[in-house]
């Protein structure tokens, strides 16, 4: 059976008869032994044709195409026109070989041409590509380098679909970041009260947090100075005018030995660094919650801004993270508690990362694990949904801290939480409904921008709005056709609600009523409908009482 390979390139489509397999052999080896030397795989494998595509964008489109397994319609006629046809009601005597398993069975279920693929055609391919550009004789190499390239470029592009505002790469910096200047901040603080306090000792005790320590050492210098002028100023910086008493006594009762003012002016410009790495740090954290909010919107408001970045980081990326089940988001960062408890056969870690979100801080002892498996669920689903997700929307998130909450209420109090298909359902709704609100407000926007132009206008000409003018007679003192209609549609609805009534009244009556009975009750409907039009707005209350009330005079009237 003769084997004809069909050959995508960055150029065009290409398809070769291999022919002369005798001469090489018909197994893999001898086939890879036969690669390189282009006199001998020539003899064997001859170009047949050749089909170069007509732009850039046409390539990309083709291999985009043959990478998801897809048969094209140039791709089709290249192969119905050079491939032999085989006659009517009898097999082919030939097979194509293709690279792509995946298009050979999309060419055979197209087209019936038997298509193989196999490591035998795959070597036979990879001589094809190595000495491609020796059977193309106006190809250049230079030029197929070049097409190779273009193609490359764009069909990555293509494929990554590149978002400035999806990137996840800067989440874990931002947060590898965060973690160590946490640990320098507290290092240097450090740092800055033990050198202070060989001249200031007394305001370690005074002063706990560290920021505000830098800023009161940088603006003390030399304690001798300190006096009740400074208090004030003090005062603004530590928020407290019994603190800032406090200090300038400590100032003048001090323990503290004098340094010089080199020493002194190297303490201040290290406290000056420890409250600008401070700042930094601040405008770090926003930066990341904003960079959160854009990228994981849901898993933000489900866990928050720190422990989700901190589970993208260790995931690798968020795509990792959503193709992570609940299982392993679980005990993400206990890996070594996970393997020395396998190791030991000892009881395995029931959290990870998620230990630092506060639901798990919440629960009781008994309960952690139970949670800790329930919020690692929410958090697969909240970041399959950021992940996959055209929409940038928190609702998903919202609702599914919801739960979560419900189901602390429900281990603490026993209060039954709502069904997830019943929240899912409210939150799709929601986000469905979020556009159409939105123009809902727009239109209502300008609806009530053109009632207050409209107003404004008739005010200025002096005429009368349309709801003060008489209903039933025109300005020229004939009734309009329009009002005529509608007060014809206004007596139908009346006579149509009017037969209704009767006929449950009448079913409801007993059957040996009589005649004069049934005009009674005739008239009390009508009475009834008149006291209905004057009260719209009467209690439904009311009308069931008078039903009541009429059924009895009907019965008394029976039995008389």
């Amino acid at each position: 059976m003769a084997i004809y390979l069909l050959f995508e390139s960055a150029s065009g489509y290409s398809l070769f008869h291999a022919y002369g397999l005798d001469e090489i052999g018909q197994n893999t080896e001898a086939v890879r032994n036969s690669i390189l030397d282009l006199t001998r795989f020539g003899k064997v494998v001859k170009l047949v044709a050749f089909h170069p595509f007509s732009s850039a964008l046409d390539a990309l489109n083709q291999c985009n195409a043959i990478s998801e397994g897809l048969m094209t319609d140039e791709l089709r006629n290249f192969l119905e026109i050079n491939l032999p046809k085989p006659k009517e009601g009898k097999k082919a005597k030939f097979s194509l070989g293709v690279a792509e398993p995946k298009v050979g069975s999309q060419i055979f279920e197209v087209t019936k041409i038997p298509c193989q693929s196999n490591e035998f055609v795959l070597e036979l391919l990879r001589g094809v590509r190595l000495h491609f550009d020796r059977f193309i004789k106006d190809l250049k190499p230079s030029d197929l380098e070049k097409a190779q390239l273009g193609l490359g470029h764009s069909y990555s592009r293509a494929k990554v679909k590149f978002n400035v505002n999806r990137v996840d790469n800067m989440v874990i910096q931002a947060i590898f970041l965060l973690d160590t200047l946490d640990k320098d901040i507290n290092t240097f603080s450090m740092r800055v009260r033990e050198w202070y306090s060989w001249h200031f000792p007394e305001l370690v005790k005074i002063i706990n947090d560290n920021y505000l320590y830098a800023k009161i050492a940088k603006f003390v210098e030399n304690k001798s100075e300190l006096s009740d002028n400074h208090i004030p100023v003090l005062a603004d910086i530590v928020g407290d005018e019994d603190k800032a008493k406090e200090i300038v006594e400590a100032a003048k009762a001090s323990m503290g030995q004098d340094l010089s003012p080199i020493d002194l002016i190297n303490v201040q410009q290290f406290a000056q660094r420890v409250m600008d790495l401070s700042e930094y740090r601040k405008k770090l954290y926003e930066y990341l919650v904003t960079k959160m909010n854009d990228i994981a919107p849901n898993l933000t408001s489900l866990i928050g801004e720190v422990v989700g970045a901190r589970l993208i980081s260790h995931a690798g990326s968020l795509s990792n993270l959503a193709k992570c089940p609940s299982s392993t988001l679980q005990i993400l960062g206990a890996e070594k508690a996970l393997f020395r408890a396998l190791k030991t056969r000892g009881n395995t870690p029931k959290y990870g990362l998620i230990f630092h979100s506060s639901f798990i801080g919440r629960a009781s002892a008994r309960n952690k694990g139970r949670l800790a498996r329930y919020l690692a669920n929410k958090c697969s689903i909240a970041t399959r949904i950021d992940c996959f997700s055209e929409m940038n929307t928190s609702i998903f998130g919202v609702k599914l801290r919801e739960q979560v909450e419900e189901r602390l209420d429900f281990y603490d109090k026993g209060i039954a939480p709502r069904k997830n298909v019943d929240v899912m359902k409210a939150a799709v709704e929601s986000v469905v409904s979020q556009p159409t609100d939105d123009v809902h407000k727009k239109d209502e926007a300008s609806v009530k921008k053109s009632k207050k132009k409209k107003s404004k206008g008739e005010a200025v000409i002096g005429e009368p709005m349309d709801e003060d003018k008489p209903t039933g007679v025109a300005a020229d003192g004939e009734a309009p056709a329009e009002l005529e209609t509608e007060k014809k549609k206004k007596k139908k609805k009346h006579k149509l609600t009017e037969e209704q009534q009767e006929d449950g009244l009448v079913a409801e009556a007993v059957n040996g009523a009589n005649a004069h009975d049934t005009q009674q009750n005739g008239a009390a409907k009508m009475k009834k409908k008149k006291k209905d039009r004057e009260e719209p707005d009467g209690d439904v209350q009311m009308e069931t009482e008078g039903k009541k009330k009429k059924k009895k005079k009907t019965k008394t009237e029976d039995n008389e």
